[in-house]
């Protein structure tokens, strides 16, 4: 008995970084990811923005207490606590830190881990998964490509969806935007600026 209950807060302090079977409630610490399965980075990729660099204490004050927690101190939400875990409305779901658009809604399925789950991010570069060792595990930590925030980690343990993956993320490292506000925004947030029109001769207009 006495095992089992020291167990439990590394249950919950884990959250999403562990490896869930997809039709079972969380009960234990989850299988060890292979290190020759697990890509050290891809922050090669083509990059389509600028990253965004602040400092702590900019991002303090740019975020709730939690949600700093999770994105800048690669903390984890409660199970079956967050906002978006049963969240199935159409759109898509962006970075809480710096507003880029990372997961879209076609691509969520209720793994029933606790967490909001997503079996492909919108486009390769826009979120980086790297090597984590932490907790005594070998698992791929999932971030943002523009901030560095905090998202989550993807496992290849879900078979019944397109690309065997998911992606489990933490809600507050994300915001949801409805689909009939998604093009203004995604313009607003994902579009290249405009290349300036050269100026008319002069004498023509």
């Amino acid at each position: 008995m006495r095992n089992y209950v020291v167990c439990l807060p590394l249950v919950a302090l884990i959250g999403c970084e562990a490896t869930l079977p997809i039709a079972e409630v969380p009960t234990a610490v989850p299988p060890v990811v292979t290190e020759a399965a697990m890509p050290e980075s891809n922050s090669s990729a083509k990059k389509l923005f600028e990253k965004i660099e602040k400092t702590e204490e900019e991002w303090k004050k740019h975020l709730s207490e939690h949600e700093y927690h999770v994105l800048r101190e690669k903390g984890t939400e409660r199970a079956y606590t967050g906002e978006y875990d049963k969240h199935f409305e159409h759109g898509a779901y962006a970075c809480a830190g710096c507003g880029l658009v990372l997961f879209e809604s076609e691509t969520k399925f209720d793994s029933r881990c606790g967490w909001p789950a997503f079996y492909a991010a919108k486009a390769g570069d826009r979120v980086v998964e790297t090597a984590d060792h932490s907790f005594g595990m070998v698992r791929v930590e999932v971030t943002c490509a523009r901030c560095g925030g905090h998202l989550g980690h993807v496992f290849d343990d879900a078979p019944g969806q397109p690309t065997g993956q998911r992606f489990c993320i933490n809600s507050v490292s994300l915001d949801f935007i409805p689909k009939a506000k998604l093009k203004a925004e995604q313009l607003e947030v994902d579009a290249p600026p405009k290349p300036a029109e050269p100026a008319p001769p002069k004498g023509e207009e």
